[in-house]
């Protein structure tokens, strides 16, 4: 028999305090007074002094309430009827469909151990060719898109659930405006690719304790479905939000600061969650790719900052575009020389030649006079924006590259552009005209060197 107590010591935003013994951490109790019963967790023991949180709130709850603890940890269903359907971060139906409460596991629960892991080795295409050639995506890599607000993370997230070549999806949504939950569900139900997907959702309306189960329940059920040899991709937005209901609880509680107000243990926070990523030995995986918007556009901000301490690798999502620089993928060397033999080739003179015509728009906007091969740069940089770095363009990988040489070829000759000769024989193409129509002329490559 579990001990009912009927004194609440203290309430504070969504956080209650009651005197009980026998109690273990992350337990959860219900909260029962005349307005009904709310669901809590323990996140806090100092001797007999036990801290809980209400998922749904404290409002309405007086101090006289009941508070029964259950003695078990959060848990939640994981089963194939989880498909196709749409939860809230405690894992109530969103959708209208029948509770769920065969196969519970336990949410929380620790890392893998690093000895069942596997190295990374395994490519996930996603028809985006700034990921798919210039960075991969790798099976088990933990990756967040640095962003700002009103950037297209969202949509990419959603191209991205569509496109991959994964067996589940599993999106997480943590302070969602409505009209975006309503995006993802529309999207991938019109794509057809609802089927395979499971949608965790927390708007911005609701409370804001529920924002913290959102990863924990994702990473639990995306673990699951890995040991019985699923390839799942578990997509996050947004991770600022999941910092800053973490700030809004422990201000509650009254911790100490830390830098800009959030908790001490961020690194922590984040890196229990990011370390789900997994390849496991003879079952399948767990990849994430987290949405994390950067307050001001600050890099430096406490949460990207920790981020990129655990992360393998960042996308930066600006102007509507993934940048090339600063974006990286530290797995992609593990995957790419696998794809085909001309993809590490195109990825570095691509960027290379970007990089180039960077500098050359820099030179004219100071009034400098440009050479024919500032204008050729100008114009590949141009394509190359235009062509492969826009969002909407959606190929597969070989599609991307053979687009890679079509861009070259149109504004480089052979020898302009640092590739091998084995590989222009096998792979530039005969149909595309070159720059100046002749296949270009030494006096512009040396001008290059030079």
């Amino acid at each position: 028999m579990r001990k009912v107590y009927h004194e609440i010591t203290q309430i504070a935003g969504n956080i209650i305090t009651v005197e009980a013994t026998d109690v273990g951490y992350g337990e959860l109790a219900d909260v029962t007074s005349d307005n009904g019963t709310s669901l809590a967790q323990v996140i806090r023991l100092e001797g007999d002094r036990v801290t809980l949180q209400v998922f749904s709130g404290t409002r309405g709850i007086p101090t006289n309430a009941e508070v029964r603890f259950l003695g078990e940890r959060l848990r939640t269903s994981c089963s194939e009827a989880l498909l196709g359907r749409v939860f809230t971060g405690s894992g109530i139906p969103r959708d209208k469909g029948p509770v769920l409460d065969d196969n519970m596991i336990e949410i929380g629960g620790p890392a893998v151990n690093p000895a069942k892991r596997i190295i990374p080795r395994n490519m996930i295409r996603t028809g985006i060719p700034m990921i798919d050639v210039f960075n991969s995506l790798v099976e088990s890599q933990k990756l967040p898109i640095f962003s700002v607000a009103g950037e297209p993370y969202n949509e990419v997230l959603a191209r991205i659930a569509l496109n991959a070549e994964v067996d589940i999806i599993i999106l997480g949504g943590m302070g969602l405006k409505y009209d975006d939950y309503l995006y993802f569900r529309d999207t991938l139900e019109a794509e057809g690719a609802l089927s395979r997907s499971i949608l965790y959702v927390h708007t911005a309306s609701d409370p804001v304790v529920e924002c913290l189960l959102v990863p924990d329940t994702c990473l639990a059920v995306a673990e699951k479905f890995a040991l019985d040899g699923k390839r799942v991709l578990v997509l996050l937005t947004d991770m600022t939000n999941f910092a800053d209901a973490l700030k809004e609880v422990a201000i509650t509680m009254e911790q100490i600061p830390s830098n800009r107000g959030y908790p001490g243990d961020l690194y922590s926070q984040l890196a229990s969650r990011y370390e789900k990523a997994v390849d496991f030995d003879g079952a399948g995986s767990v990849t994430v790719l987290a949405v994390t918007t950067m307050p001001g556009d600050d890099v430096t901000h406490p949460i990207p900052d920790n981020t990129g301490y655990i992360t393998e690798g960042q996308f930066y999502l600006r102007n509507g575009r993934i940048e090339p620089f600063g974006s990286l993928s530290r797995l992609k060397q593990q995957v790419n020389a696998d794809t085909r033999e001309d993809h590490r080739t195109i990825m570095n003179t691509m960027i290379q030649l970007y990089a180039a015509y960077k500098e050359a728009l820099e030179k004219q906007s100071m009034g400098f006079r440009m050479s024919a091969w500032d204008l050729k740069l100008i114009k590949y940089g141009t394509i190359f924006e235009d062509r492969m770095m826009n969002l909407a363009v959606n190929i597969p990988l070989e599609r991307a590259l053979d687009l890679g040489w079509e861009i070259l070829a149109e504004c480089f000759a052979p020898e302009e552009t640092g590739v091998p000769t084995r590989l222009i024989e096998q792979f530039w193409p005969t149909t595309v005209a070159t720059a100046d129509g002749s296949g270009g002329d030494g006096g512009d490559s040396e001008e290059r060197a030079a």
